[in-house]
């Protein structure tokens, strides 16, 4: 059995720069990779996904034009094979420069394959069977297929970007924020949408103010929303369709027929296929392997990063999983998962862009809260470009004058709650950008602006 100083299982946005860093330090690393080098976001997450949504913003800039004075002639369309095309050669770039480090690295070892453990510090891959001290696990994780839909030709956030023709009626089951990403961006390619949730709201986590905003813009796009959806079924038509029935209790027929089905309504963790038994490493009741403060699992030597230690299911999350290792282990650290502020964007158009806490978040904590608010359509540079849509929003501790959290739904959004996040991580009080000078025009300068209205949030 071959010895190394560290075995890194998954290439994502954690185990890759883990990598290259124990590599640079002088350990001798395995590398295991069963699928593709660059994990999710790379490959199946957020390039592809984004090259999307650029794509899909084009239709939309094309079909709009008259609202600016511009006047573009009829007949623009999609072309998937295209859109799909520029995703793969920007995905292979970025793919063929890891292998390349990966290649010139004498000491990294890549093993491609499925890892599985055969004791606590023993993990074989094919018909290779390797050790190390310290073992790095980074699976990530993989969309969640509810039970009833074996018999029906579904897609997943993964296959979907493999079509090359676009759907006649796209159903989409699963009303978060994968299920609304591929929505919006397949009405624009030119589907028919329906969205089918559950709930009686869209993206239940945030507060129901932003669930509607995005509803309405979302529905004004002509999507079809099925709401409150019980019992959802899917079964095969004639002609390769596909129909779904629901029990809802809103308005509408219990059966809606479609070409395509995609199912989005959530991920599961990568780790039942570790065989973690043999190790003795603890995971909770969805998967997840349990981590402390330092991404360490009750196991001495290892550790879990990224998606699969259900600390964060982003890429920023992931690298900075990373981070906390990397200096911890080598610069004489102690960063914490603790340390760092929940954010994250929702990249519908226009986007959102969120971080901290929300406002039922923050009262159920029993903060003493205020509120700042500004609708997208009283700002200047909102009407300017004609995209008024959403609103921005900040909540203060009224106690500190600190920010709990902050919302911006609007263009730029998603750029935009980077100056709230900065101050959150300065631990400054949110006078600190109440009283600073912002370039006009702009939408940032009305944060500002916003924050010098503050209203009491009634428990």
């Amino acid at each position: 059995m071959k010895k190394f100083d560290a075995i890194i299982i998954g290439s994502g946005q954690a185990g890759t720069p883990l990598v290259f860093k124990m590599a640079s330090q002088g350990k001798k690393v395995a590398f295991i990779e069963k699928e593709h080098l660059g994990g999710t976001c790379l490959n199946v997450g957020c390039t592809p996904t984004k090259t999307y949504v650029a794509s899909a913003r084009r239709m939309w800039d094309a079909q709009h034009g008259e609202d600016l004075g511009i006047v573009i002639p009829e007949g623009t369309y999609a072309d998937l094979k295209k859109i799909k095309a520029r995703k793969d050669a920007l995905i292979q770039k970025s793919v063929s420069g890891i292998a390349t480090g990966i290649e010139k690295n004498e000491n990294i070892t890549y093993f491609k394959g499925e890892a599985h453990f055969t004791g606590q510090k023993q993990v074989k891959v094919g018909k290779e069977e390797i050790t190390a001290d310290q073992i790095f696990i980074n699976v990530g994780g993989r969309p969640f297929v509810p039970n009833g839909y074996d018999d029906v030709p579904y897609l997943t956030s993964t296959s979907i970007l493999e079509l090359e023709e676009i759907p006649a009626h796209l159903i989409i089951v699963g009303g978060s924020y994968i299920g609304l990403e591929f929505g919006q961006m397949f009405k624009r390619f030119g589907s028919q949408v329906t969205i089918v949730e559950m709930q009686d709201t869209i993206i239940g986590r945030e507060d129901p103010e932003t669930s509607a905003a995005i509803l309405k813009f979302l529905q004004d796009e002509g999507i079809d929303f099925r709401l409150q959806a019980e019992c959802i079924t899917a079964k095969n038509e004639p002609e390769g369709n596909i129909s779904v029935q629901v029990d809802c209790k809103m308005d509408g027929p219990p059966t809606i027929k479609g070409t395509h089905i995609l199912m989005a309504v959530g991920r599961k963790a990568n780790t039942d296929t570790l065989n973690l038994d043999a190790t003795g490493v603890k995971t909770d009741k969805r998967g997840f392997i349990e981590v402390d403060d330092f991404l360490k699992t009750n196991v001495p030597g290892i550790y879990a990063l990224g998606d699969c230690n259900g600390k964060g299911a982003f890429t920023h999350t992931a690298y900075n999983d990373y981070e906390i290792v990397a200096e911890n282990m080598f610069d004489g650290k102690k960063r914490k998962v603790s340390d760092r502020i929940t954010t994250y964007n929702l990249f519908v158009d226009p986007p959102m862009g969120r971080v901290g806490l929300t406002k039922k978040e923050a009262i159920e904590k029993g903060y003493n809260v205020l509120e700042a608010k500004r609708e997208m359509s009283r700002i200047s540079r909102a009407k300017e470009k004609g995209e008024t849509n959403g609103f921005m929003s900040a909540l203060i501790d009224a106690d500190t004058d600190k920010i709990l959290g902050a919302c911006v739904l609007g263009t730029g959004g998603d750029e935009i709650i980077t100056s709230l996040l900065n101050i959150m991580y300065a631990d400054a009080p949110y006078q600190t950008i109440r009283d600073s000078v912002v370039p006009h025009p702009t939408i940032s300068e009305l944060i500002p602006t916003m924050l010098e209205s503050l209203v009491k949030v009634s428990k």
